[in-house]
């Protein structure tokens, strides 16, 4: 494709699994007397909106209309993500507040570049604020022209059948980013979009493609999907539909991080979507944003002028 479709009429539901991601940048230049362990000396902290809530700063960040709805606890750490998507333009975030629930926190230390640890802080939402989430959703879908459902296996999504469910019956098109080993809860969605270790989880390994695609092509009609992304890191994207395979490679480029990665391709596939554009061009554009994003560290945005920049190159 030659241009961009406008994205500012573009409107986007995400439902998912919310996160604050912490990092700890610093230097390390000994060892703990206490234990064969690296001393981290912390220079500097950022704090970033992770999962679900990365999935709609990346779709504001390409020029269209965000809400997010998802479950946070009555914290710090919930109070900190709101402020930070409170910044954003164009993203409404309806985050459900659970006094017995603790917002998911992703710890990240760094030195030089490298991650030295990842410490995760998480506990389960109740059934009362997800039933009340779920309410949200009723009301706000009618006003979507796509849903994502951003699952990170946290417990936010209880509720998604009944979501694809409600979705598919008013005619909106649905993008599962899936997780775990169990996809029959996704059944009936437009399209899943599984990294290649998660469909390795659930389809088993492959020796050859025609292998891959007869796994692919089985589990896509099993859940009866219109289409399943495959992202295979170095080796590109594959979309299979009923009549079609399609393969993107990967743009070449130096990959620095490949966190949210993931949810740069679901963010730029439903603004395309949700903007008129063929699937086949939504997954070429999708293609280019994971390979912007990948050269940058930790959970970040691809605004609609690098995808152009990129696209003139």
């Amino acid at each position: 494709m030659t241009k961009l479709p406008d994205f500012a009429g573009a409107k986007i539901l995400v439902v998912g699994d919310v996160m604050l991601d912490r990092y700890w940048f610093g230097d390390v230049d000994r060892i703990s007397p206490e234990a064969p362990v690296p001393v981290l000396k912390v220079e500097r902290v950022e704090e970033r909106p992770g999962g679900a809530a990365n999935v709609a700063r990346n779709i504001v960040a390409l020029g269209a209309q965000a809400t997010l709805l998802s479950v946070i606890g009555n914290d710090e750490a919930g109070a900190c993500l709101e402020k930070l998507l409170g910044e954003h333009q164009n993203l409404i975030a309806l985050l459900h507040s659970d006094d017995e629930f603790s917002t998911i926190i992703k710890l990240r230390a760094i030195a030089r570049h490298q991650q030295l640890l990842r410490i995760d802080f998480e506990t389960s939402p109740s059934h009362e604020v997800l039933h009340a989430a779920l309410e949200d959703f009723r009301a706000q879908m009618p006003m979507a022209d796509v849903v994502i459902l951003s699952d990170y296996g946290k417990g936010g999504l209880t509720h998604i059948a009944e979501m694809i469910s409600l979705a598919k019956a008013a005619g909106k098109p649905v993008l599962v980013d899936p997780k775990g080993d169990d996809y029959a809860r996704y059944r009936g969605a437009t399209m899943l979009t599984p990294n290649r270790s998660e469909f390795r989880e659930v389809a088993g390994s492959w020796k050859s493609e025609e292998d891959l695609t007869m796994k692919a092509q089985k589990l896509r009609s099993e859940l009866q999907l219109e289409a399943l992304l495959i992202t295979r890191s170095e080796e590109g994207m594959s979309l299979y539909q009923a009549n079609e395979v399609r393969h993107e490679p990967t743009q070449t480029r130096e990959v620095f991080d490949v966190s949210g990665a993931g949810d740069t391709v679901i963010a730029a596939l439903s603004v395309m979507l949700a903007s008129g554009a063929a699937l086949s061009d939504a997954m070429s554009i999708a293609n280019r944003a994971a390979g912007i994003v990948v050269g940058k560290l930790g959970t970040a945005v691809v605004s609609r002028e690098e995808i152009v920049q990129d696209m003139g190159r």
